[in-house]
């Protein structure tokens, strides 16, 4: 494709959006770097679309400010922007063949028609496309149009690309291949990429960073790696990845803290976080499920009693339940020929206080 101008940056300052007395998006601020591909990631009705469409200009700010480079965009209309966007529906013209649906950005630019012949199929070869020019939208399947969609909002060499959930509608075979097509056209592209999801996975395949967006807020920005090592808040730590939640009371225990969770006292690296209710997060790695009395203290420092209350075979290891006295639940993982437990079975739970991420209490509930 033509090499296309560097992805613009775009700056996010104090923008909040009103629907009557119901707060959509409060006081959000961030900064995308140029050729960033960022994305929004939250749960359904937490800001991440709004926030999209507010850079899109499809809705009106009701506070605050965005920028693209040093331009403000907030008054510009959104043909102005020089933003392609590509929706979850995929949003073609069915009377049109695919090679006029990617060639209409550029018609509405007045390019040449020479010009605009050559984008188009440099865009169609770029999304393995070239043979299907000719089609209808309605001749294509949910990839191939999806792929068209792609197409059309690249073509013009946007400074900016927006996808809300555009692989949403897809099998999750069709996704994963799509997922790394959209990384490659970033990569080529050079272009700001910012994606819309709801699904973790996708998310952590996909970014440079991800925004963890939650009831109008953003609660954390960070690479995956980030997010999933050192969660800010326990909904940050329940969003990213699978994890287990202790609670219990909790004491000052010289450089750690202790919690008494199910009646049993354990350990986690660290003082506590600010002075609300503490609670412990673990993943499920860093978690060991062993026979009762065959650990000691030494191994693990922290050991749990419990009953195996669902055991899930994945093929490159054991997933388990766990569920200690007072019904609290905890996930672990064994690979593969290491002992196996049947439901019903005791079994000892053992972590080290290092991998005990302990954070403040915040009412979230469940994790992925």
């Amino acid at each position: 494709m033509t090499q296309s101008p560097k992805g613009a940056s775009i700056h996010i300052d104090g923008c909040s959006k009103f629907y009557g007395s119901f707060t959509a998006l409060d006081n959000v601020s961030l900064q995308v770097q140029p050729g960033e591909f960022i994305s929004f990631l939250g749960p359904s009705g937490s800001g991440k679309t709004t926030t999209l469409n507010l850079i899109a200009g499809f809705t009106d700010l009701s506070q605050g400010e965005i920028r693209m480079g040093d331009r403000p965009i907030s008054n510009v209309p959104s043909h102005k922007r020089n933003i392609g966007v590509v929706f979850q529906h995929y949003a073609l013209f069915p009377h049109m063949t695919v090679a006029k649906n990617v060639a209409y950005p550029l018609r509405q630019r007045g390019v040449a028609r020479a010009e605009c012949e050559k984008r188009v199929k440099e865009a169609l070869a770029k999304v393995h496309l070239e043979a299907f020019a000719h089609r209808y939208p309605s001749e294509l399947s949910g990839g191939q149009q999806q792929r068209v969609a792609l197409a059309r909002a690249m073509v013009f060499n946007p400074g900016v690309l927006l996808m809300d959930e555009p692989l949403g509608a897809l099998d999750k075979k069709l996704r994963e291949v799509l997922q790394l097509e959209i990384r490659r056209i970033h990569r080529e592209m050079g272009s700001t990429f910012v994606y819309v999801t709801h699904d973790q996975e996708e998310a952590l395949v996909l970014s440079d960073r991800i925004a963890i967006f939650n009831k109008g807020r953003i609660e954390q920005v960070g690479t995956g790696h980030e997010l999933y090592q050192n969660p800010a808040t326990l909904f940050v730590g329940q969003f990213i990845g699978e994890s287990s939640v202790l609670r219990g009371s909790h004491e000052a225990a010289g450089d750690h803290t202790a919690l008494m969770v199910s009646g049993q006292r354990v350990l986690a690296a660290g003082r506590p976080q600010g002075s609300g209710a503490q609670v412990i997060l673990l993943r499920p790695e860093d978690v060991t499920i062993q026979a009762p009395g065959t650990g000691t203290r030494e191994d693990r420092s922290n050991l749990l009693q419990g009953v195996v209350r669902e055991a899930i075979y994945l093929g490159s290891a054991m997933k388990y339940e766990v569920a200690l006295p007072d019904g609290t639940a905890l996930l672990a993982r064994s690979a593969p020929g290491e002992r196996v437990f049947a439901i019903g079975e005791a079994a000892e739970i053992a972590f080290a206080p290092h991998s005990a991420r302990l954070l403040t209490d915040d009412g979230s509930q469940g994790g992925h």
